[in-house]
């Protein structure tokens, strides 16, 4: 997994990369993710944190006043974490209480702030600029050569034989989201439990999401929901029934 550009804490998510082992004494106390994968992003957020009990709040829900638990101590002495999510949604109201509590912060509070930006985006300049001095910044991304051997990686963790024909197929055919080829490995593993994933398994469990990909167009011109779209043809293509893009019809009703 890919590291971006890293400041402060030394040992941090930002200096090393996105790291499983991170927890303990090798945790950063304020840590701000951003890449374009949400579950990369949570993924390494929840790394990030550790055992810790983290409380979680939606930037978009921001109320007021969620930073203060961080300064207050837990009935049992045990460091504080709170995890922001959707951090573009922060308004300026709490952009200001965010930069306020970074001015001082807790040495043994735990903050995590997950950026989620579009294809090719970056990370707000405001919340990098107030994040740097005394914190991590770091990219949450898997570059495309690694990719598959990731996937190869993650389902030997699964327990499962993915071959890595088999990973190249599942890329060419679900794209390269990391979360979506997750799911399509729990998919796999439940339909062809204890054989080794070849390509012609995952060309049998996903038939038909080739047509799905080169039909986005058609699909948004249409207005269609394309994530909506994708996870209906996915659940479409697990029960071998997957969908046509012909009106949204099923191959068993085109004609």
């Amino acid at each position: 997994m890919r590291v971006g550009t890293s400041a402060g804490v030394p040992g941090g998510v930002g200096r090393s990369g996105y790291d499983p082992s991170v927890t303990g004494s090798k945790r950063a106390s304020i840590s701000l993710l951003w890449g374009e994968d949400a579950y990369l992003l949570r993924e390494a957020a929840l790394s990030t944190i550790g055992s810790l009990r983290a409380t979680e709040v939606d930037a978009a829900q921001w109320q007021g006043g969620e930073l203060q638990d961080l300064a207050t101590p837990s009935l049992f002495g045990e460091p504080r974490a709170l995890l922001i999510t959707d951090a573009r949604s922060l308004t300026k109201e709490a952009m200001g209480e965010l930069t306020l509590y970074l001015a001082g912060p807790d040495p043994e509070a735990v903050l995590v702030i997950c950026c989620h930006v579009t294809e090719r985006g970056k990370v707000p300049v405001a919340l990098e600029k107030v994040v740097k001095p005394v914190g991590s910044v770091t990219q949450v991304a898997i570059p495309r050569k690694d990719l598959e051997p990731w996937l190869v990686q993650r389902a030997r963790k699964a327990g499962l034989d993915l071959a890595p024909q088999g990973a190249r197929a599942l890329v060419d055919t679900l794209g390269l989201e990391p979360g979506r080829l997750l799911e399509a490995l729990d998919q796999l593993g439940s339909a062809f439990a204890g054989q080794r994933i070849t390509p012609q398994l995952v060309a049998r469990q996903f038939r038909g999401l080739g047509e799905q990909r080169v039909c986005r167009p058609s699909l948004r011109l249409a207005g269609a929901s394309l994530p909506a779209a994708g996870e209906e043809l996915l659940d479409a293509a697990a029960r071998g029934t997957a969908r046509a893009c012909r009106g949204g019809r099923s191959r068993d009703e085109v004609g």
